[in-house]
């Protein structure tokens, strides 16, 4: 290797062990050139075995279909009052005269058969992988109340005049929810950098392309969602809360996930 670099050297072999002699000029050079051959040549230390997905992932995801078609066909045909797409809809003056649930309702009402199938399809997806990645209750545990979230924020600090309804806050909140946690479970790991923040990276990519598409998109609340659904993310996968959520039945956030929704609409419809 030295040889390769130009420094001349001698291998002797003195009181039972080997020694590599240079002359005393090239002493440095050739100390820094054989660590940095040590480091490159170092065996990398074996990966770690993937973690086990959770199981089930895929009837959370059905019970969110489920409630946004139950609650799309109710307001269309009108099985709830007549004015319940207004009482539910993300009112921002009425949320800041203190009517919080619409942070909640607002998830489960739609415009159109069109905005109901983009959201049921892709909230589907990074759903699913959500629940496999963090269990199924956990996961839309987290999804509901970070877009419920970044929906408050929105309409505590935005204008009065602003309106919203939708569950593309929720699909982007388990968008950054798993971009997140997939980054800080793994962030210990000897790797790449490219590979270290990859999945922050692609959730960001993905938000910049899905959540910016089409004519009167809310860019803000897409943006908040991820945002949440990041700091979220990273934070249950920190060792003690996850050690602390394994001990969890999924059921029992799953149902206050359900119960949530629920509450919010029954405010709203005794309103």
């Amino acid at each position: 290797m030295l040889r390769a670099v130009g420094i001349a050297s001698v291998i002797d072999f003195e009181a039972e062990q080997y020694l590599l002699r240079v002359e005393g000029i090239d002493a440095a050079q050739a100390l820094r050139h054989l660590r940095l051959y040590e480091t490159e040549t170092r065996r990398a230390p074996p990966q770690p075995a993937p973690p086990q997905p959770y199981p089930n992932a895929i009837s959370g995801c059905l019970i969110y279909a489920l409630v946004l078609l139950i609650v799309g066909y109710a307001v269309a045909n009108g099985l709830w009052r007549l004015d319940a797409f207004e009482l539910g809809e993300l009112n921002a003056g009425r949320v800041q005269s203190g009517q919080w649930w619409r942070a909640w309702t607002a998830l489960t009402l739609h415009l159109d058969g069109a905005h109901l199938a983009s959201n049921l399809a892709a909230g589907v997806w990074f759903g699913y992988l959500a629940a496999r990645q963090i269990g199924n209750g956990i996961a839309w545990l987290l999804i509901v109340s970070g877009a419920a979230l970044a929906n408050l924020i929105e309409a505590l600090l935005g204008p009065a005049t602003h309106r919203a309804v939708g569950a593309s806050t929720a699909v982007f909140t388990a968008l950054g929810l798993l971009a997140a946690h997939a980054w800080r479970t793994r962030f210990h790991l000897p790797q790449r950098w490219a590979l270290r923040w990859a999945p922050l990276v692609g959730g960001a990519v993905l938000l910049g392309w899905l959540g910016t598409a089409g004519e009167g998109t809310d860019i803000v609340a897409h943006a908040l969602g991820f945002v949440v659904g990041a700091v979220l993310g990273a934070g249950v996968a920190l060792p003690k809360f996850e050690r602390a959520l394994r001990r969890v039945p999924q059921w029992l956030p799953g149902v206050a996930a359900l119960g949530s929704i629920a509450i919010a609409w029954a405010c709203a419809l005794s309103s």
